[in-house]
């Protein structure tokens, strides 16, 4: 990590970017771009992001009340600068039609209605500058691109996973509840689309001199990561399901025991199973009838796994790794502490260390798993405090402060 101020060197340098996001979804778009050199200005609400809230907090770390920020905000808002502005107020307002005019996007993940309500609309700002791109994440999108039932729902990580098609086809093949992902898929695959849309946007600004509107809605975005179910249904009348932690089409495909955990072993095609087999001591297998073809495993599901299962549940992971790494498509189940100790995360620069102001120590965060050659991007700012870059901010576009709204007395 280079030094906090230290110019982002990454593809989008040069785009500014206006973040008026809050919580997951939006906050992680922008750190996408910011994480590819984009100056991403994150525009708070006086107070700052509620999410600085959130923990696990550092021993020492600066609180929330005093512009800090826990390891939530501190991971998907890093390589952003902070300003405070308050878009109730007239003058706040003002303030940011007079950055708009200057930035090359904005984007916002309030519920349908909300900037509208300010006067704040995508019509609005784009009349001040043609060459916006305004970027919207909710939860069932913008009526700009058809109004549904749902479009003025709440929505978060769970229900766009709900929704979106992900849960039906996660959890135990036979019973049981649909289960959610762990990760907040329903957050960050649509943050994913809206910066890939984003960058389609800019480079259309490059050769039109037109900006747009760009909309994506978190339960379209889980659905088209499902993909596998429209088509089925549509051509086999196949209804989703959970399909467990094997694959329908490919037999065997999923997670098996070792002694000391789980491994993840999955044989693609044939040319793969006779090696596996000779592995095993099971030369036998590779000429059973019921193993001799993917087609025939698959028929054969039960026997094939079980066979498989009681092979790795004899050998602990190291062993399955020695065995099968490097030979047959595997890997061992890790958890954090496996990951923060595993060579690969260390030399692919997957576990970054950052200042968290206060701090007695320094917080890890995810990388990003993007490399460049000649714009190679990454982490080099840790996140913002409340407003802490609000002079050079308004010294750049050329603003005054904005005057403070009175307060109620108390």
């Amino acid at each position: 990590m280079t030094a906090p101020g230290t110019p982002a060197f990454g593809a989008l340098q040069g785009l500014r970017v206006l973040d008026l996001t809050q919580m997951l979804a939006g906050p992680y778009a922008t750190m996408l771009l910011a994480d590819q050199g984009a100056d991403v200005i994150k525009v708070e609400p006086p107070g700052g992001d509620a999410t600085r809230r959130h923990g696990p907090f550092l021993p020492g770390a600066r609180p929330f009340d005093e512009g800090g920020f826990g390891a939530y905000f501190g991971s998907v808002n890093r390589n952003k600068r902070s300003i405070v502005v308050d878009l109730k107020s007239e003058a706040g307002k003002a303030q940011l039609i007079a950055m708009v005019r200057q930035a090359d996007v904005l984007v916002e993940n309030y519920r349908a209605g909300v900037m509208e309500g300010l006067g704040l609309s995508y019509e609005t700002l784009a009349a001040h500058n043609p060459r916006l791109v305004y970027a919207a994440l909710r939860g069932f999108g913008d009526p700009r691109s058809g109004e549904t039932p749902y479009t003025h729902w709440p929505a978060y990580d769970p229900v766009a996973q709900a929704m979106g098609g992900i849960m039906g086809v996660t959890g135990p093949e036979v019973g049981g509840a649909p289960t959610k992902i762990g990760p907040g898929v329903g957050d960050l695959l649509p943050a994913m689309y809206l910066a890939y849309a984003v960058a389609a946007a800019c480079w259309s600004v490059q050769r039109t001199g037109q900006g747009q509107f760009v909309d994506v809605a978190m339960a379209d975005a889980v659905l088209a990561l499902c993909e596998r179910i429209v088509y089925q249904y549509s051509a086999a009348g196949v209804d989703s399901r959970p399909d467990g932690n094997g694959h329908p089409l490919l037999c065997p495909f999923g997670i098996f025991p070792a002694s000391d955990g789980y491994v993840s072993l999955g044989v693609p095609n044939d040319r793969f199973w006779e090696p596996l087999a000779r592995i095993m001591g099971r030369a036998d297998l590779a000429a059973d009838p019921r193993c001799a073809s993917n087609e025939a495993r698959v028929r054969h599901r039960a026997f094939v796994e079980a066979e498989v299962g009681a092979w790795t549940r004899r050998h602990t992971q190291a062993e399955l790794v020695r065995l099968l790494g490097g030979r047959i498509p595997f890997g061992p189940v890790l958890y954090a502490q496996d990951i923060f100790h595993d060579p690969h995360f260390q030399a692919r620069g997957m576990l970054v260390p950052t200042e968290q102001p206060g701090a007695e120590r320094l917080l890890t965060i995810a990388g990003t798993p993007i490399h460049m050659g000649r714009t190679p991007g990454g982490v080099h700012r840790r996140a913002p405090l409340v407003d802490e870059h609000a002079g050079e901010i308004l010294r750049e576009f050329g603003l005054q402060p904005a005057p403070t709204s009175p307060q109620p007395s108390p």
